[in-house]
């Protein structure tokens, strides 16, 4: 038999735990009071028993054993809370309010005892405490008391503790059912968007309540999480689309080439070496599209950059530098470069090549004949390490600069161009695992023909 779900919930087992640890906690709470209040209420009877023995004994020194008796016979008669039992040498009574004592095997000593009395009005047993010790003639005396009426408060103490305790489990039982309700009505919703994300609907999101409590936090957690994976899946969609666009023509051009080749072999006629090595160029376009989808999504799974090392970023941009100056000597663009020294970050020194390759490959490829490139590292005021390359081209429009960064997203300016239009997406996916950002601005405006220019910044935190 399945217990409801209520009782079933982390939220009721802990209310079902803390109670048992408060009913342990109260079991031992109330053990306490009552040994202090019945060892308190024992010795107050006990100072009681011991003055009324004290008055009769200096009774019985002043006056002797008429004195005592007197006394005794007095006492009993008043409203006094108080056992009497005078004995001669040999045990046997000469008066009290009781006819024998309750001592076993008493030695003359002073002899403490618990014992039961009969009440002659209800005639019910009540507890009862007493002393008894022998006088300075060999007479024996008992001195006892009634403590039912003691007990009786105790133990109206005690019910009224338990109780207490029974009300605080029910109250407690209570709100644990109410809180079990409540946490779960919250975990439903949650749950409820987990089942619909899992059958598909990646557009299910988690209500967030405003109460900027533990399940907001989840509820904001999950629908990031989801807004990721939304995204994510959407990107995936469109790159498969975009490279089943933007590979057709090349493959298609590749198997045409490579055909027409074919064919004139086999006629015995023109340049099958000529198409050979235009099919291999268009072969290793292909391959380098492929390089880049699985270096991003390497990158994008890691979410951190791969084996990072402590180095000078001077270093790697003077590299860097060393390969592009050539090539803008040949395409006619002034080339320079400006290095702070003594930086140093922490990252893949492999993927940081990449993408500043990546950067500069746009300016030279974008920038026409006759304009300039500037490569410069530096340290921000924010103590962040910056590589940044500026050029003189026709620069990005402010409304396609985040869009620009987009796998497979190539401008209109750009559709003559070789390339696939992942060049910044590599760059700002190096720029996230390493902890940083991509920033595109304007350049330095335009001159002329030529401008307004494009400045793209690869920022990266401190090590």
């Amino acid at each position: 038999m399945r217990l409801p779900r209520i009782f079933r919930t982390t939220p009721f087992r802990l209310t079902l735990l803390f109670l048992a640890l408060f009913a342990s906690a109260a079991s031992a709470f109330l053990a306490y009071i009552y040994v202090a209040t019945a060892g308190e209420t024992t010795r107050r009877t006990d100072r009681e028993i011991t003055r009324e023995m004290r008055s009769l004994e200096a009774a019985y020194e002043r006056a002797g054993m008429v004195a005592v008796n007197q006394s005794l016979i007095e006492r009993a008669a008043s409203e006094r809370p108080y056992l009497y039992l005078l004995m001669d040498r040999s045990g046997h009574k000469i008066s009290g309010s009781i006819d024998e004592t309750p001592v076993d095997d008493f030695n003359g000593e002073p002899t403490w005892t618990s014992f039961t009395v009969d009440d002659p009005e209800t005639g019910r047993k009540h507890p009862a405490r007493g002393l008894q010790q022998k006088l300075g003639g060999g007479e024996i005396l008992f001195v006892g008391a009634d403590t039912g009426e003691d007990e009786a408060y105790i133990l109206e103490i005690i019910n009224a503790l338990w109780g207490a305790g029974a009300l605080v489990v029910i109250l407690g039982l209570a709100g644990g059912v109410l809180v079990s309700r409540n946490v779960s009505r919250s975990m439903a919703s949650l749950t409820e968007v987990v089942e619909a994300v899992r059958n598909g609907d990646l557009a299910a999101r988690a209500h967030v309540r405003g109460t900027r409590d533990e399940f907001d936090e989840l509820a904001i957690g999950i629908n990031e999480m989801l807004d990721r994976l939304e995204r994510s899946m959407a990107g995936h969609k469109h790159a498969g689309d975009a490279i089943a666009h933007d590979l057709r023509s090349p493959l298609t051009r590749l198997r045409a080439r490579l055909e027409a080749a074919f064919i004139d072999v086999e006629a015995g006629k023109g340049d099958a070496t000529e198409a050979l090595a235009q099919a291999l160029t268009d072969t290793d376009g292909v391959l380098k599209t492929f390089g880049a989808v699985l270096s991003i999504a390497r990158l994008q799974a890691a979410g951190t950059a791969p084996d990072p090392i402590l180095f000078d970023p001077a270093e790697l941009a003077a590299d860097i530098a060393e390969l592009y100056e050539p090539l803008c000597e040949d395409k006619g663009i002034e080339f320079a470069a400006e290095f702070t020294k003594d930086l140093s970050i922490r990252g893949n020194r492999e993927f940081l090549a990449q993408a500043l390759a990546n950067i500069l490959d746009n300016a030279v490829k974008y920038t026409p004949a006759g304009g300039a490139i500037m490569l410069r590292v530096r340290r921000r005021s924010s103590g962040e390490v910056e590589f940044s390359v500026t050029d003189t081209g026709p620069g990005v429009p402010d409304e396609d600069r985040e869009r620009v960064v987009q796998r497979f997203v190539r401008l209109e300016n750009s559709r003559n161009e070789p390339g696939a239009g992942l060049g910044l997406s590599l760059v700002a996916a190096v720029a996230e695992a390493h902890g940083g950002r991509l920033e595109l601005d304007e350049g330095p405006g335009k001159v002329g023909d030529m401008g307004p220019g494009l400045r793209v910044a690869l920022v990266l935190p401190r090590p």
